[in-house]
């Protein structure tokens, strides 16, 4: 087993690594900003290391810094979390190549899910559905773009080649936009992800955002945890996550899950991961794979009763998973609410002095928030400050209990999307579930306008 892990992120995920570390035994140092020199993460870890100012280049993307500080620790391996280098093949490769452990996939599997092209290719070779598109990256020659589009079936949307996180893509309606739309996509995603190329795949009208977490080890073993539904969404971030998905069979799930195992074991994968796809019509499309631990993973974890990121230190460390397939039984329903500071109606971020903090608790609730009274979140970072996440026998039973958490938090001194949440859990449609990944800007859309009159 590991004996050292150097947590290379911040925040709540930092927190919940070194939790999952402690209880196994593990040692950990915690890396961090100037910025972030009171995070809770720093207090608890056994070391820390400041790596740079707090502009995230200079520090969480810094690699030699966080090698070097993985190196005067003694540390033998780095978890890198999600978000800033949780994802980047190269920091993966030299993490390895300086003799440590990297707590992930392999940098070439990294590499072969991070361009979406290529992970289209190796998912319709394994198998797995995708969204009808294009065959690889779209030509320069316009008549071939406008047949491939005539192919597929307006509306398309345009997709940067490298891009995620909800950038680096456009829809385009009708011919006479298409070309236009296709020069400006591959402008930007040049600039952005340094990578012009871009691709085509059908628009799908109302999808669900529907995604299958894994669990794959070095010895050929891989096993699916159920699935999550993601569909509250704003400009494409999550907002509300359940598991499992409204409306899923289980002949559905077993279909899908066993699909994306197979395509683990064959491209070699280690760790865990997330298949992510747009549902409709009782179809699943394959949109990206996630080589990384999720924000989300919480409401997996209490369906499944299995900890996520301690089976990710344990493969990370060459042992098989504990859990065969049939050993995995999902009871009950589980939310998560993504809470930000930030304004509940115009989304501004709130940094700023937390002056008091009450969490809430009570049985099938859980938070995961490196905040407390006192503490000031920096102006630098994402505006996630915690996850309430509950869990019940039903759905119904979930909802209910997630009104009381949210009832019960209290924090003053910034702003947060509380509000929000506590809306949407009172609302109809919401309630109901199934809803598209469309529903939350159409009902933040008509808030607004709502808001307007009666002013």
């Amino acid at each position: 087993m590991l004996k050292k892990v150097l947590i290379a992120n911040r925040g709540e995920i930092a927190l919940r690594v070194l939790r999952a570390c402690r209880e196994m035994g593990i040692a950990t140092v915690a890396v961090h900003s100037e910025a972030d020199r009171d995070s809770l993460h720093v207090k608890l870890a056994d070391e820390s290391v400041c790596i740079g100012p707090a502009p995230s280049p200079q520090s969480y993307l810094n690699i030699p810094a966080i090698i070097a500080a993985a190196e005067v620790t003694g540390a033998d391996a780095v978890h890198p979390g999600y978000g800033f280098l949780a994802e980047n093949a190269s920091f993966a490769e030299q993490v390895e190549q300086s003799g440590f452990v990297f707590i992930g996939p392999h940098a070439d599997t990294i590499r072969l899910m991070g361009d979406k092209v290529s992970a289209k290719h190796a998912m319709l070779e394994a198998g797995v559905p995708c969204v009808p598109g294009s065959d690889g990256a779209l030509p320069d020659d316009p008549e071939a773009i406008l047949k491939t589009a005539e192919k597929v079936g307006y509306p398309v949307i345009i997709k940067a080649s490298g891009g995620g996180g909800g950038r680096g893509m456009r829809v385009v309606e009708k011919k006479e936009d298409l070309i236009k739309s296709v020069e400006m996509t591959k402008a930007e995603a040049g600039a952005a992800f340094g990578n012009p190329m871009v691709y085509m795949e059908r628009y799908l009208q109302r999808p669900r955002h529907v995604e299958i977490q894994v669990l794959a080890d070095e010895h050929g073993n891989a096993i699916y945890l159920g699935e999550r539904d993601c569909s509250m969404q704003r400009r494409h971030q999550k907002v509300i996550e359940e598991a499992p998905a409204p409306g899923i069979t289980a002949k559905e799930r077993e279909k899908i899950g066993k699909a994306c195992v197979e395509a683990c074991k064959r491209i070699g994968y280690r760790g865990a991961g997330t298949f992510e796809f747009l549902y409709e019509d009782g179809e699943f499309f394959f949109i990206e794979m996630n080589t990384r631990v999720q924000v989300e993973h919480p409401v997996t974890e209490l369906i499944s009763g299995v900890d996520i990121v301690q089976e990710q230190l344990r493969v990370a460390a060459g042992e098989k998973l504990q859990y065969k397939q049939k050993d995995i039984v999902l009871e009950g329903h589980a939310f998560e609410c993504r809470i930000n500071a930030e304004d509940p109606y115009n989304f501004i971020p709130s940094p700023g002095l937390i002056e008091s903090c009450h969490l809430p608790g009570g049985f099938g609730i859980r938070v995961d928030s490196h905040i407390y009274q006192g503490y000031r979140i920096p102006p630098n970072y994402d505006s996630l400050i915690g996850k309430i996440c509950v869990h019940g026998k039903t759905r119904e039973q979930a909802i209910a209990k997630m009104r009381v958490a949210l009832a019960e938090l209290a924090i003053t001194g910034i702003k947060t999307n509380t509000p929000l949440h506590r809306d949407l859990f009172a609302d109809p449609g919401f309630c109901e579930g199934g809803m598209s990944i469309h529903y939350l800007e159409h009902w933040l859309e008509a808030r607004k306008e709502r808001l307007v009159k009666e002013k």
